[in-house]
């Protein structure tokens, strides 16, 4: 009897064993797959389907969830890797790849890991494009290199199921003794722009001062050549009007002269003046010599043809 009672456990256990296998198998065939998810099913060992987002159910024992992807898009890291520019410069890139699954069934049967085979390949990419480039243009290039690694991803991912979005560049580090150079060359260019700048504020200075020397001189030349002809115009004005009324008196005086007992008036203003020329000769402390028939004043009057007229009888 014991024998047997202990068969009977056996047994129980057994089948109790195999049913909750069978019931942990039946839950585990139940999936449900988040959005933007994407479940690999094979049957037996041979692939079956792909499960979108939502709720499925696998057959138990036959069915099996062998890859799980992700569709959403994301980032890889690509480690640091040494690069030879093309004049034989020493560079440590490093950068990051936007990439998302587009075909999970390619991203699990064609490449063995779809991640690590990226960075390999945008490693090996970037070194052969650095090295078609001098070190200064790699700083300045990281579009070309980029959008070449970029259009050797997406070659690579059509077999891959993957689709590569882009690739950033985050740090191109040359070697310290070639950091330092290229320090000091900035630093040079900058005192070069530096004193570039100050020589052209300076020309522009003195350009600005001798045009302001320029204008002045020219300003003053201008007024002083203005004053000269106001001043001439003047003058000759002066001239003019002193000649015209020269020529008024003297033909007045022609006239007085002509007319009857004119030169007596003539002579009687003469003598006038004549006489008030000697006055202040008196003066002790002036010495005068006058010629000898000085007093002689009909004799003057004679020698310049005012003589004495006579009243006719």
């Amino acid at each position: 009897m014991i024998a047997g009672v202990d068969t009977d456990l056996i047994v129980m256990g057994i089948w109790g064993l195999i049913f909750a296998v069978f019931i942990v198998k039946l839950f585990q065939s139940i999936r449900l797959v988040p959005t933007k998810s994407a479940y690999i099913v094979e049957r037996l060992g041979k692939y079956h389907s792909t499960l979108d987002a939502g709720f499925h159910a696998l057959v138990p024992f036959v069915d099996k969830v062998a890859y799980i992807h992700d569709l959403k898009e994301e980032t890889i890291d690509v480690p640091p890797q040494e690069c030879f520019s093309s004049d034989e410069v020493n560079v440590e890139v490093d950068g990051v790849i936007y990439i998302s699954v587009v075909d999970p069934v390619k991203a699990s049967y064609g490449v063995t890991d779809y991640r690590y085979a990226a960075i390999q390949l945008a490693q090996t990419t970037t070194r052969s494009v650095i090295g078609t480039l001098d070190l200064d243009r790699t700083f300045e290039e990281r579009d070309l290199i980029s959008a070449k690694v970029v259009e050797v991803l997406d070659q690579a991912g059509a077999m891959w199921g993957i689709r590569v979005h882009r690739y950033e560049i985050k740090n191109i580090t040359p070697p310290e003794t070639v950091k330092n150079a290229m320090e000091m060359q900035v630093n040079a260019e900058r005192e070069r722009r530096a004193l570039l700048a100050k020589s052209e504020g300076d020309k522009q200075s003195k350009i600005n001062r001798s045009e302001g020397i320029k204008t002045e001189t020219i300003n003053h030349s201008e007024g002083e050549m203005q004053r000269r002809i106001n001043e001439a115009e003047g003058k000759a004005e002066e001239i003019l009007t002193i000649a015209k009324a020269t020529a008024e008196s003297i033909e007045r005086m022609a006239e007085v002269i002509s007319a009857p007992g004119g030169k007596n008036v003539v002579r009687l203003q003469l003598g006038s003046q004549y006489l008030k020329q000697f006055d202040g000769l008196s003066d002790n402390a002036s010495k005068v010599v006058l010629p000898g028939n000085m007093m002689n004043f009909d004799h003057w009057m004679d020698s310049i043809g005012l003589t004495e007229e006579k009243p006719e009888k």
